[in-house]
């Protein structure tokens, strides 16, 4: 007996139907209602509330807060993302050679990966507070023997170097995988030529890094720009307001200080600044890969 199956477009709208479903219901829908409770001055309980257009998004450019919070943010993400890429580079490079114990190695470095934000952030804080200034006490090192969390001009550091220290095992992974798909023939006949390590390095292996590279740097962006769980954990903002990022000010708007409306405006603007820099880097990286001209 012949059976009749279902045809290729009415088989494919089944099949993604219920990721499409759930895509529209959890994200888009929740995108259009933050859309126009971004432009209300809703606090986030009442049930009456006010339309007042875009004068949530023009008084945010007025907010010295929300500017210094942007400044704080856009100077931790530069230091976070050098930090965790170099790195990640760098253990990937040693751990794709030639290592003994190369899978416990690669295991240990990622165990960070595996752990909580908020964890680390609790345990780092306690480092910071009591354990790092005996030691530098001990070693008599005195920029160790300070407290960086306790200075509004050194917190910034404190919490980047936190969010490297847990932050670099994805990417370095990430560079693994790349540098196996590294043609050795390549890398051979460069040898061969009389190029340097260093040649090899620059002009072989990181043109086909260079979309590993791409994923690593929208995720680095994208970790920096709405940190928020290691500010929670290790400064609540201070010292001063100084560690107040934009992710931290979006909550503190909309849960603590009934704005939500603002709040919600300033989340519309970090979703676009995420999505403006991530284009750019694509669209720049995208032309030095292998075979693109």
């Amino acid at each position: 007996m012949r059976t009749r199956g279902f045809k290729p477009g009415v088989a494919f709208a089944l099949l993604t139907a219920p990721a499409v479903l759930l895509y529209v219901v959890f994200f888009l829908v929740p995108v259009f209602i933050g859309l126009y409770h971004s432009m209300t001055n809703w606090d986030g309980f009442s049930l009456k509330y006010n339309f007042v257009g875009l004068q949530n998004y023009i008084q945010i450019w007025k907010d010295k807060r929300f500017l210094n919070g942007l400044t704080f943010t856009l100077f931790y993400t530069g230091i976070v993302v050098v930090g965790k890429l170099a790195i990640a580079l760098i253990l990937a490079l040693l751990l794709s050679g030639p290592l003994k114990l190369r899978g416990l190695f690669r295991s240990i470095y990622f165990f960070p990966a595996v752990l909580s934000m908020i964890t680390v952030g609790l345990v780092f804080n306690q480092f910071f507070y009591s354990l790092f200034p005996q030691l530098g006490e001990a070693l008599g090192i005195e920029w160790l023997s300070r407290n960086l969390l306790g200075k509004a001009d050194t917190a910034v550091y404190g919490v980047a170097l936190t969010n490297i220290w847990q932050g670099f095992a994805v990417p370095m992974v990430i560079f693994i995988a790349g540098l196996s798909n590294v043609p050795k023939d390549l890398l051979e006949a460069a040898t061969i030529d009389g190029a340097t390590r260093f040649q090899r390095f620059v002009s072989v292996t990181v043109p086909f890094l260079i979309p590993m590279l791409t994923v690593n740097l929208v995720l680095a962006i994208k970790g920096g720009i709405t940190v928020f769980d290691y500010i929670v954990a290790m400064t609540d903002g201070g010292p001063s307001k100084s560690t107040e990022s934009l992710g931290f000010l979006i909550y503190q708007h909309g849960m603590n200080e009934m704005k939500f409306g603002y709040g919600t405006a300033e989340a519309i603007y970090v979703f676009l600044l995420i999505g403006l820099v991530s284009f750019i880097q694509i669209k720049l990286l995208s032309r030095k890969e292998v075979g693109q001209q």
